[in-house]
């Protein structure tokens, strides 16, 4: 991954370590000092690439919507509430960002699973979403892990863009619900929901595959 177009500069010591996001970005708002917008890439160029690399499939495409990300912080930054938080924010563009990518190669891209980078930091209840992305894989998926990721991989795809979404975004970026919610525009029940949905219907793709099998 490279940001050169965007930070040719970056110093190597981080002299803003000490200020939030929102300071950050309400101070490069007011001042237009170039190192504070350095500094927000910094914090962010990894855990953005990944998000966006795992949802178009594709790093190629995922670095020009990376690019363009950071391009529209740069534009948007005059539009940025300093009274909320920066990360949905930002995750919010580099989603819109992503969409626009996989529209213009008209094509979507499966979710590429990366189990990683699983972070769960909410309540997730359900057999499935342990097989998802939990620390202690069920004997079938340990058993056969690669295979099953493959399978994993095709049946997320199925699910639909607004199901992948959900699934990114929570399970993998390891971001609260309202702050998915914040990201996608839904309200919160509306996050939970899809959520429910992707696991019951995973499991049952699940169930329906492994029967096949043992038949």
């Amino acid at each position: 991954m490279s940001t050169k177009t965007l930070n040719p500069t970056i110093a190597s010591e981080n002299t803003h370590s000490d200020l939030s996001d929102e300071g950050l970005i309400t101070q490069y708002r007011n001042t237009g000092d170039r190192s504070l917008f350095e500094t927000l890439i910094q914090r962010y160029e990894r855990e953005i690439f990944s998000y966006l690399r795992r949802y178009v499939g594709n790093s190629e495409i995922a670095e020009d919507a990376f690019q363009g990300t950071f391009l529209q912080v740069h534009l948007k930054c005059q539009q940025f509430d300093s009274s909320r938080r920066f990360r949905p924010w930002l995750y919010a563009i580099a989603t819109n960002q992503a969409i626009d990518a996989q529209r213009r190669n008209k094509r979507h891209r499966m979710v590429s699973l990366d189990r990683n980078n699983a972070n769960e930091k909410d309540d997730r209840a359900g057999s499935w979403s342990e097989k998802l992305v939990g620390d202690t894989l069920d004997p079938h998926v340990a058993a056969a892990q690669e295979e099953n990721s493959r399978w994993v991989n095709h049946s997320v795809q199925s699910l639909g863009e607004s199901m992948q979404q959900v699934i990114n975004l929570v399970y993998y970026q390891g971001l609260k619900y309202r702050e998915a919610a914040e990201i996608l525009g839904i309200p919160v029940g509306t996050v939970k929901s899809r959520l429910h949905a992707a696991v019951q219907r995973l499991g049952i793709l699940w169930e329906e595959s492994h029967e096949e099998r043992s038949e």
